[in-house]
């Protein structure tokens, strides 16, 4: 692992979006529980560091992350940047009271940040695709794992509620 290829826009877009993130994280007033925090935190690392080693620059190799296909300290830097994302999205599935009317919708929107955030990133220079990999590629991707974590998250919030009657009761 080296530190970089070259310190250009693409570090400071890493280091400029984990502050802001992060700091999100920090400043957003309370909705989830310490747990489910963490627990959207994890999922954020481990699926972007799942897609990454398989389509990115791992097994097919898809994409460029940052200025080489050697691995650099930066690329640590984006799985946790992808971290805040898990985080949001259970957030702001609290914070919209989103439920089984809105969830398809809420996962289309997501898959549209997603897709945003992916061009910005190309622009940013910080991903560069290979190999005819496309960013709209990258909308399955983001479908699939939006509609994990919704459907997980609705099942977490579901056994909770369940969870929560069945100690009144007895």
């Amino acid at each position: 692992m080296i530190l970089w290829e070259q310190f250009d826009r693409n570090e400071w877009y890493i280091l400029t979006m984990l502050v802001i993130s992060y700091g999100a994280v920090i400043l957003l007033p309370k909705r989830v529980s310490p747990k489910l925090m963490i627990l959207g935190l994890v999922w954020g690392f481990a699926s972007s560091t799942l897609f990454d080693f398989t389509i990115g620059g791992g097994l097919l190799d898809f994409y460029m992350v940052n200025d080489s296909n050697r691995y650099e300290l930066t690329d640590l830097l984006v799985y946790f940047l992808f971290a805040p994302f898990g985080y949001f999205f259970i957030y702001f599935y609290e914070a919209w009271k989103i439920g089984k009317k809105t969830l398809l919708y809420y996962i289309a929107g997501w898959t549209a940040v997603g897709a945003v955030m992916q061009w910005v990133s190309e622009w940013m220079r910080l991903t560069e695709y290979q190999r005819g990999y496309k960013l709209e590629y990258n909308i399955v991707v983001f479908l699939i794992v939006q509609t994990i974590t919704g459907l997980f998250y609705a099942h977490i919030k579901s056994r909770s509620a369940s969870g929560e009657r069945g100690s009144h009761m007895g």
